[in-house]
């Protein structure tokens, strides 16, 4: 027989146990990149890509990814950065990387996603630089190298200003700006050895967490990975989604433990 003192214990850690679950449901984060060519907000997949979004907010939080450029752009494929940032000259300076993140590819690389880039032949191998994906790359990046993590999704009228950065001109510089977009820049500059500066390098003034503490991402529904047989769950994969039906699952969960300890 239970005394009454334990089942007191025992309803007050069903409490807690509800209260942590609701909040790490019901959470999501939305990020705003400030751009040199104007601001938007990609909303990310917390809970599906846990590991992917901490890697992702730990940049983020250190500052990292200030001053930082976009480096690459393919029209019709992605644009990309997180690896190098700008300090009145070239070459460009690298980024500081953490250790690896493994890889969690979970949902379709579908245009307006932002994803993780990594090394050729190494699933588990990307540290802080990530693209946007301007069109439906399923097909290509799903199956590939273990699959691409899209952790996030730009929202709004975002994909305006990826677009306007993906329709910018492009010059080789080599090495990892070999696709480099640039603003205000043409071939005779190129042609006559003039440098480019922050006027025309497509900076990334910062990346500041704008909200992390609603259900942000309720709305969502990204499509699943072609590539990914996703483990049987009753909750949204998108970070925020279903918070009262987790919350109500794990309420049963402790009922039915409840009525096993009185019988």
């Amino acid at each position: 027989m239970i005394s009454a003192k334990s089942l007191r214990s025992f309803r007050l850690a069903a409490l807690l146990s509800i209260a942590s679950l609701s909040s790490q449901v019901a959470n999501a984060t939305v990020v705003e990149f400030q751009t040199v060519l104007g601001n938007f907000e990609v909303n990310l997949y917390d809970n599906a890509t846990p590991e992917t979004v901490a890697n992702f907010l730990n940049y983020v939080n250190n500052g990292a990814y200030t001053s930082s450029v976009i480096h690459r752009s393919v029209p019709g494929f992605v644009v990309q950065g997180g690896g190098f940032t700008y300090d009145l000259g070239l070459p460009l300076d690298g980024v500081p990387a953490n250790p690896p993140v493994v890889n969690e590819p979970v949902f379709a690389n579908v245009r307006g996603t932002i994803a993780m880039a990594k090394l050729g032949g190494d699933p588990n191998s990307a540290t802080s630089e990530w693209f946007f994906n301007l069109a439906d790359n399923t097909a290509n990046l799903d199956g590939q190298n273990g699959g691409f993590t899209a952790f996030g999704e730009v929202v709004g009228d975002g994909m305006a200003i990826v677009d306007a950065i993906a329709a910018l001109p492009r010059f080789n510089f080599g090495g990892a700006t070999t696709d480099l977009p640039l603003r205000d820049y043409s071939v005779d500059d190129l042609n006559n050895a003039i440098e480019p500066d922050e006027n025309n390098l497509v900076i990334i003034n910062a990346v500041i967490v704008s909200d992390s503490t609603v259900d942000s991402a309720a709305e969502l529904s990204p499509p699943l990975s072609t590539n990914v047989t996703p483990p049987p769950t009753t909750q949204p994969a998108a970070s925020g989604g279903g918070g009262s039906l987790g919350v109500i699952s794990l309420l049963g969960l402790l009922l039915r433990r409840r009525r096993r300890l009185f019988r």
